[in-house]
């Protein structure tokens, strides 16, 4: 609930359990599937299955009014009845997103009106596909160290807007997806309940593996400069590849070590869909049933900071993720940036 303090004047809460009261996602109506795409550019779903695992994802008609904005408001909304709250009762937004409507506002701002959540704080934050789990974190020092009650926390991506949908573009284009997905987070008494320990890195030397140039200036190797690149996604796949499959595994050590747990004592790794062979690699390397590393990059492919709210929604609705469990969230993308989240549930 929010604080009875006047504006202006608000309080140091009291420090608390925090607790994920409700999720919710969503996801544009376009369905595009492997063989849709081989109407219109050189590829084939046997290709596209075997590299990446994705059958189909869902992509955003801006000209229909879907964007960012709408996404992350229609799952807010879900999340937010599934807590059994509203939105006045909110004291926080934060939007995980590379791709928000405009430079400015921010999509957080526009969420917070379209939800009627009043004047309250709304930002927000840029890592790429570790957006969510940057804003998770964030969300949770803002609530334990402020004044702050309840937060909602987004992941929300358009990217496809960034596809070139083109036998050029190819080999970026049939991985990614656009979708939302969003959490309420709340106070509780409980003190058990919430973050037991989390990392954010980033690595701007790897920046260039990865990356949307919007002029000739922006490439790091002018060499490589090709104008039908220019407001695309660029991406050097190799270096990806090796960041991802070097990183995803040393993070999960780190953040099991920070937390003096073992690989089985986690109940479920929410984990960014990126690549499902570098997931099946993860589970393999520390011994991990399927249920417990959930993968649905077939159905959504690349969906960017929406992949792991997206996730989290469908397991919690599924019944899996429950209370008592401990859930990491982990995410690695564009930045470099790598992060993960482990709570108690």
């Amino acid at each position: 609930m929010k604080s009875d303090q006047p504006d202006g004047a608000p309080t140091t809460a009291p420090l608390s359990g925090i607790s994920i009261v409700g999720t919710g996602s969503a996801v544009p109506k376009r369905l595009v599937t492997n063989t849709d795409l081989e109407e219109i550019m050189d590829t084939s779903d046997e290709w596209i299955i075997k590299r990446t695992g994705i059958r189909e994802r869902h992509v955003h008609d801006r000209e229909a009014g879907e964007t960012t904005s709408t996404m992350a408001t229609e799952a807010a909304q879900r999340a937010i009845k599934a807590a059994g709250m509203t939105a006045s009762d909110l004291d926080m937004v934060i939007c995980g997103t590379m791709t928000p409507d405009m430079p400015t506002p921010s999509a957080a701002c526009i969420i917070a009106d379209k939800l009627g959540a009043g004047q309250i704080a709304a930002f927000d934050l840029n890592a790429a596909c570790s957006g969510f789990v940057y804003a998770l974190n964030a969300a949770h020092a803002l609530m334990v160290g402020g004044p702050y009650r309840s937060c909602l926390v987004i992941g929300a991506d358009s990217v496809t807007r960034y596809c070139d949908f083109s036998t050029f573009g190819r080999a970026v284009a049939v991985l990614f997806g656009d979708g939302a997905g969003a959490c309420v987070l709340q106070q509780t008494d409980d003190t058990a309940k919430g973050l037991i320990t989390q990392y954010m890195h980033s690595d701007g030397g790897g920046a260039k593996h990865l990356y949307i140039p919007t002029r000739k200036g922006d490439f790091y190797d002018q060499a490589e400069f090709d104008e039908r690149q220019v407001s695309h996604i660029l991406m050097h796949g190799p270096g990806v590849f090796k960041f991802a499959v070097s990183t995803f595994p040393k993070l999960i050590a780190q953040t099991l070590d920070s937390a003096g747990l073992n690989p089985e004592d986690i109940d479920h790794y929410i984990c960014h869909q990126s690549n499902a062979r570098i997931l099946a690699a993860a589970r393999d390397r520390f011994g991990l049933p399927e249920e417990k590393l959930y993968v649905n990059i077939d159905r959504f492919g690349n969906t960017v900071g929406a992949s792991i709210p997206l996730i989290l929604d469908e397991q919690t609705r599924a019944g899996a993720v429950k209370p008592g469990q401990k859930v990491m969230f982990l995410a690695f993308g564009a930045g470099l940036t790598w992060a993960s989240s482990l709570w108690q549930f």
